[in-house]
């Protein structure tokens, strides 16, 4: 006889930390406070199909003095991942935490965190977890994110310490993030974004420590052939639906009458 037991989500996420492949993104889970926008249906943006310049961009802190090991690091922040954005920002993800095939919706603030009335988000979009194991985790972003690429958290020893770190491979996902990014707003953005992300849990870690940030322009070329991407664009979406919300009020009220 068999005695084995059936695998738990743990274990199974050790064995097969990669998701599986999907054509187009559904979220399971939506929270009565998300905005569910411009994730249902879209397929995933990779590097190839992103519009604007190639970027790697690599954020990690050293969480000097706290006796933590790696994976110990991974383990906290997969399970309050939300928890260390910066104000205004939201992550709606399973109630599990971080595992493969994850989407989470993403409800943004601008920069500095500014967000609309009653604190709307700026920008409705989302994430999937493609990879999730004891030491890292995965994203990558579905069409009309301000980025098409992934981007991978994890942690690390150096010397006698422990570090955590972000990092990200991503071009502009269209012509109209691109000009933002050129300008210097939306980099400085995301720059400013993942270093008070990782503040945060090193604070929650018990260490205060400063971010240190490496850049590197990997490709300078734009791909005009994915101009059309613009289509998708979450901000502009985003804020279509906000100008519409008069017109689903007045729909709303005649069908209830």
């Amino acid at each position: 006889m068999d005695n084995q037991q059936p695998l738990s989500e743990n274990q199974t996420a050790r064995q097969n930390p990669w998701a599986a492949p999907v054509d187009r993104l559904k979220v399971s889970e939506v929270p009565g406070e998300a905005i569910n926008l411009n994730v249902e249906g879209r397929h995933l943006s990779g590097l190839v199909k992103g519009f604007g310049q190639l970027w790697q961009k690599t954020y990690r802190i050293r969480l000097q003095g706290a006796s933590i090991s790696p994976q110990e690091v991974i383990k906290i922040w997969k399970e309050k991942f939300p928890e260390f954005w910066p104000k205004g920002n939201r992550f709606y993800g399973s109630v599990g935490g971080i595992t493969p095939g994850d989407v989470a919706l993403l409800n943004l603030a601008g920069p500095g965190g500014v967000t609309g009335p009653g604190g709307a988000p700026l920008i409705s979009t989302g994430v999937m977890v493609i990879f999730a194991d004891d030491e890292s985790f995965s994203f990558m972003t579905p069409e009309g994110h301000m980025f098409a690429g992934m981007i991978t958290f994890s942690a690390f020893k150096q010397g006698e310490d422990t570090f955590a770190q972000a990092q990200a491979l991503v071009r502009a996902n269209d012509p109209i993030y691109e000009t933002t990014f050129r300008l210097g707003f939306g980099h400085k953005a995301e720059d400013a974004f993942w270093a008070q992300t990782l503040q945060s849990l090193a604070k929650y870690c018990g260490v205060e420590a400063t971010t240190e940030e490496k850049i590197t322009l990997v490709d300078p070329k734009v791909q005009w052939s994915e101009a059309g991407n613009i289509r998708y664009n979450a901000a502009m979406r985003t804020g279509v639906y906000y100008l519409l919300a008069p017109v689903r009020w007045f729909g709303n009220l005649f069908k209830a009458k």
